[in-house]
């Protein structure tokens, strides 16, 4: 199947448990909570989001696009291999195969969802940040990476699922210092919850 693609770009990772990781960044266009519009954002899950999803290039099939994600790892890097797969909402192009084609280029595949869509099978690492008034199809996965504070979408909610980790993330924009402050004192209060900052931000890190 064809896939749309914003950007690939190599970087470190910048937020959750593999902060500071080298990886290459697979960006897909389009998300199902937000047409990307800026007329559109006021109805939006997530009105907060910060990222450009809309556009992109069109890659033919998996192997065309595994060997552009490949082209990016420098040959000489020694140890392990990542691709973190990103959006917009990345499962609703990400298949097995895609997943298979970069496995086969020795890369583990992270995937970063809003949960709301099923995730193909044999992915290495699961990132869900849930978004308030959505329904999770993502339970179980490595992280639950939750933007705070949102309406609707208290922590507690979350504390019952799966994950290994559970971030509280501060979000962006104008209220950030108290919103960090918060996510601090939230942390601070119910010790199941990390905090995480958007390092790539802090350091300048594209």
């Amino acid at each position: 199947m064809p896939y749309t693609v914003k950007e690939i770009f190599r970087s470190l990772q910048g937020e959750g448990a593999q902060t500071g990781r080298a990886a290459v960044f697979l960006r897909f266009s389009g998300c199902n909570l937000w047409s990307g519009r800026e007329e559109d954002r006021a109805k939006a899950a997530c009105s907060f989001c910060d990222t450009d999803f809309t556009g992109g290039v069109k890659y033919p099939d998996a192997e065309t696009l595994a060997e552009a994600v490949a082209a990016l790892w420098p040959q000489e890097a020694e140890g392990p291999r990542l691709v973190v797969i990103t959006g917009g909402e990345p499962a609703l192009q990400l298949d097995q195969v895609l997943v298979d084609a970069l496995h086969d280029r020795r890369f583990e595949v992270a995937v970063e969802t809003n949960g709301t869509q099923p995730l193909p099978t044999r992915l290495d690492w699961v990132t869900v940040s849930p978004k308030a008034g959505t329904a999770l199809a993502v339970t179980s996965g490595d992280e639950l990476k939750l933007i705070f504070p949102q309406d609707g979408a208290p922590p507690e909610a979350y504390e019952g699922l799966a994950f290994r980790y559970f971030f509280l993330q501060p979000m962006d924009g104008p209220d950030q210092a108290a919103n960090i402050q918060a996510a601090i004192a939230r942390c601070l209060t119910r010790p199941r919850w990390r905090l995480s900052l958007q390092t790539h931000k802090i350091a300048g890190i594209p």
